[in-house]
């Protein structure tokens, strides 16, 4: 892997990284770049609720921090754990680059709340699929299961919550290639969009 971090992002999708297409290419059906970012920071709202629910029943059942340090301190916390998600952003980011063998460009969008890699490279689709949720199970799977086993780290169940929920565009990648991609094919990305041949 070749991580070249490319800085803000202009908007414009021609400026992003392109592969010369396959023959018999086939384009993912996939939402278009104006409308991601919406559809991304929605599905990551349902997302953290959903999962933040459990934690807070779980919590506020107990309320034995509270008792002790306040409700200020807990406040706080939350607060605290929602800003680091901003400072996971560029680590997350780094985890997709670490599957790609070859070349890959890291952008920033901050005005949207997202950061992103981009890189030209076939993959098998179950490596594909890796990529694109190995951040999603180091940063939101795992501290979540922590909590799950270990209710009292209620911190961890909020940070897997916030974790899990940064993968929307994760999700619809993976959940594409899923039911996209025969057997045997393999994708490659070109610009901000996917694409699938035939193995």
């Amino acid at each position: 892997m070749k991580l070249h971090y490319m800085g803000k992002y202009d908007g414009d999708p021609e400026s992003l990284p392109t592969r010369e297409h396959e023959p018999d290419y086939v384009a993912f059906k996939e939402p278009s770049a104006e409308k991601l970012p919406l559809i991304f920071n929605l599905l990551s709202a349902a997302i953290a609720l959903a999962f933040i629910i459990p934690v807070s029943v779980s919590f506020f059942s107990d309320y034995s921090f509270i008792d002790k340090h306040g409700m200020l301190t807990f406040m706080l916390i939350i607060v605290l754990l929602g800003i680091l998600t901003f400072v996971v952003l560029l680590p997350h980011e780094f985890l997709h680059a670490l599957c790609f063998k070859g070349d890959v460009y890291m952008y920033t969008s901050l005005s949207k709340g997202m950061c992103f890699v981009v890189g030209p490279e076939m993959f098998s689709k179950s490596r594909f699929i890796f990529m694109s949720l190995l951040p999603n199970i180091v940063f939101g799977i795992i501290p979540y299961v922590i909590w799950a086993i270990f209710p009292g780290l209620w911190y961890l169940g909020v940070w897997g919550a916030i974790g899990l929920s940064m993968g929307a565009g994760d999700y619809i990648n993976a959940v594409n290639a899923l039911i996209q991609m025969p057997k045997g094919a393999k994708t490659y990305m070109h610009g901000m969009n996917s694409y699938w041949v035939k193995g």
